[in-house]
């Protein structure tokens, strides 16, 4: 696996491959590897002839109140777990090389970045949409690798690539949970043994929540009313959210009337987690 830690440096390799007629496979990350994140580069090795990996802890995409300096690092384990999966080449840069001094534009995908998850963090898909649209410049990949976990995140990337005419393909695989239903995410690791207990709930208000589905319950008001009774029995569980949306778009709907998403995001102490369904 070649480390690749300049803009300049991945550009050529990417067109090496190209020119080789090698398709790319990208899966863009923060690091703190989990199976979720494994799942997406086993799905590029597949789909592409050649796997490329990022990890860049964004700083454009946290609030002056987040976790920035604590997000977690493990350069070295994660290097190894991608080099097990058979990733070809890993682009490693610093911040001064994706934000050097003077930087000062910004890429903004208006409305689907400031509900849900952006009404409690103002810039925060200003910033994903930034260092995407830089990585796929950067990378050039024919198709590019996303969680469903990151519902928000995956719309505003297909509504980017769609506007601005980019030339990939946007891939967004299920949710990879762990056994007791908790969705993966790198902040996991901040959850002490009772808050992960806790946090489970958010997996079974989304349970429930397809059940009342299955059982034809279309009123989107009811079906949070019940979500918010179980969540809130968890007394150390504060909820951010809950909202059934239309999945293009990500706007309210009063009804389910045929595919709709289903997104909450609730504190568990310090720590933020979201998580989703998407119901018919």
């Amino acid at each position: 696996m070649k480390v690749i830690r300049t803009i300049r440096k991945m550009q050529g390799y990417s067109r090496r491959m190209q020119l080789k007629g090698r398709t790319i496979g990208f899966v863009p990350t923060m690091g703190a590897l989990h199976e979720g994140h494994l799942s997406l580069i086993r799905k590029a090795k597949t789909e592409n002839n050649c796997a490329v990996a990022s990890i860049f802890v964004n700083p454009a995409q946290f609030g002056p109140k987040e976790d920035l300096h604590r997000y977690p690092r493990d350069f070295r384990r994660d290097a190894s777990l991608l080099r097990r999966e058979g990733v070809d080449a890993l682009f490693y840069p610093q911040a001064k090389e994706m934000y050097p001094q003077g930087y000062c534009t910004f890429v903004e995908v208006e409305g689907l970045s400031r509900v849900l998850c952006g009404r409690s963090r103002p810039g925060h898909f200003r910033g994903v949409a930034t260092v995407v649209t830089k990585l796929f410049n950067i990378v050039n990949p024919t198709r590019a690798y996303f969680g469903q976990k990151d519902a928000q995140q995956a719309a505003i990337i297909r509504r980017l690539a769609k506007d601005l005419n980019m030339p990939v393909r946007i891939k967004v695989s299920p949710i990879v949970r762990e056994p007791a239903g908790l969705a993966l995410s790198s902040r996991n690791v901040y959850l002490s043994k009772e808050g992960r207990r806790d946090a489970l709930v958010l997996s079974e208000a989304l349970r429930l929540a397809e059940g009342l589905v299955r059982k034809g319950v279309r009123d989107s008001g009811k079906i949070i009313r019940k979500m918010t009774q179980l969540v809130r029995a968890k007394k150390r569980v504060k909820i951010d959210y809950i909202f059934i949306v239309n999945l293009a778009d990500l706007k309210p709907i009063g009804r389910i009337k045929g595919k709709a998403l289903i997104a909450m995001a609730a504190r568990i102490g310090s720590t933020r987690l979201i998580d989703n369904v998407i119901v018919r």
